[in-house]
């Protein structure tokens, strides 16, 4: 790539020179995007596709009449790049980038606006310029803690993922501090990877991935080994690793609507079962997959009969209760009270319910809210001895926090009398210096006009 520093927008010169000094940079070399380089960025890594980029672009057409401009906005742009949110030139062109360089690309009307162009800015099949410069870029998060990233370096096909309790197929190549530790063909049930060695961190990318994808992932110790770490590995507490993973082939498990009530509560009893298993072995981030499953095929159902009713309420009540307990050991405590909520709903005097959502309130600090639940307890069950000895703990937390705003208040009120005797002192100070200076200015007036005054 040649650099540029001054590219001709007069049309035809335009185009002479992007096909003199640019190069092609579409995947089948039809000419539609050409790229001039203007200021070369940094060696390394470039944007894969997935990446969340950040840009600055200035969009003109030949005629150098310019149309769009994020720098007259005062902000830049981002996108995740390769995945059709932006104009196909885009795609395209910042794939070839390195971060901090700006270039220019020339587009057909079929990688830009196409033949609806745009009203009052760019007529119908017109090609288009943008110069573009790339400040930055990072992985895709697929978690809301940031604590999966994913770098795709090949797009799969189709349109359709895996889902929890699909059967994947994949290639596995782990590393961590640059040291391969884990290399294989494996197979397993998206949701229960665990049972293969697989960590968490790669069976929550699953459904996310297509067929023939291969992509990178970079996960938090939360998701890959945690604070165990993985000893065959090597691999001590609180490591993050990467997992490269292709997915060679999947079969999706069947969604709620393709299944009968009937198949429902009977897949329901395995999977309780599956969770409880994960549960038991402190695995609780996969008791949680399976727990919301039942809750995902049963809480739109009715069923028919008592019977039927009474199974698919005591499914959600059970799947309700153990989420609310997956959720108070990794600390996620407005997931327990939601969840508690849940089954209070359904049964207003559940002791477990109750007990549970005191417990996550009394940790959230809520401790009135955590007392009326203690309370609520006792009235369902009196000789419930943990919950009478968690009222005395939140007796104990209100009367501390009491204790602790009278101190607050009163070393507030302290330094309010403080500041206010300080301004006294200085006010006083001020207006004993005004009526002195008041008093000499008088003095000194007084003896001038008597010095005016003509002499008897």
């Amino acid at each position: 790539m040649t650099t540029d520093q001054d590219l001709p927008m007069d049309g035809q010169s335009a185009t002479a020179m992007f096909a003199s000094k640019g190069i092609d940079v579409t995947a089948n070399k039809d000419q539609g995007v050409i790229k001039v380089v203007k200021r070369q960025g940094l060696d390394g890594d470039r944007p894969m596709i997935g990446d969340r980029v950040t840009v600055h672009y200035s969009g003109k057409l030949l005629n150098g009449k310019k149309f769009d401009c994020s720098r007259d906005r005062k902000e830049p742009f981002c996108f995740n790049v390769g995945k059709g949110q932006v104009l196909k030139a885009w795609d395209v062109g910042v794939l070839s980038m390195h971060r901090g360089e700006v270039c220019t690309f020339l587009c057909k009307p079929e990688y830009a606006y196409g033949t609806a162009g745009n009203p009052d800015k760019i007529p119908s099949n017109s090609p288009v310029v943008f110069e573009m410069e790339l400040l930055k870029f990072e992985g895709e998060t697929l978690t809301h803690d940031s604590g999966i990233l994913r770098r795709i370096k090949v797009k799969g096909d189709g349109y359709t993922n895996p889902n929890d309790g699909a059967s994947v197929d994949v290639h596995l190549e782990g590393s961590c501090g640059g040291r391969l530790f884990d290399c294989r063909d494996v197979s397993f049930i998206v949701g229960e990877a665990e049972d293969k060695g697989v960590p968490l961190g790669v069976d929550r990318a699953m459904d996310k991935m297509q067929k023939g994808e291969c992509c990178l992932l970079y996960l938090q110790p939360k998701y890959g080994f945690g604070s165990e770490g993985k000893p065959e590995y090597k691999i001590g507490p609180d490591k993050e690793i990467v997992y490269e993973v292709t997915l060679k082939d999947f079969k999706r498990a069947k969604e709620s609507w393709e299944m009968d009530l009937n198949e429902k509560l009977s897949l329901a009893f395995g999977v309780k079962h599956k969770g409880n298993h994960y549960f038991k072995s402190g695995r609780y981030q996969q008791a949680v997959i399976q727990y919301q499953r039942i809750i995902s095929w049963l809480e739109m159902e009715c069923g028919t009969g008592i019977e039927q009713q009474k199974r698919i309420q005591d499914f959600l009540l059970t799947s309700h209760l153990n989420l609310a307990l997956c959720f108070l050991r990794i600390k996620e405590f407005s997931q327990v009270v939601e969840n508690c909520n849940k089954v209070i709903e359904l049964d207003e005097n559940n002791e477990k319910a109750l007990y549970r959502r005191g417990e996550a309130r009394l940790l959230r600090n809520e401790f009135s809210l955590a007392m009326a639940d203690f309370q609520q307890v006792l009235q369902v069950n009196p000789s419930n001895r943990a919950a009478r000895a968690q009222i005395s703990i939140c007796q104990s937390k209100i009367k501390e926090h009491h204790e602790q705003d009278k101190k607050t208040y009163a070393n507030m009120f302290q330094k309010f009398a403080e500041s206010d005797a300080k301004t006294g002192k200085t006010r006083r100070r001020r207006d004993e210096s005004l009526r002195s200076s008041m008093n000499g200015e008088v003095g000194t007036k007084r003896r001038r006009r008597s010095q005016d005054c003509p002499s008897y």
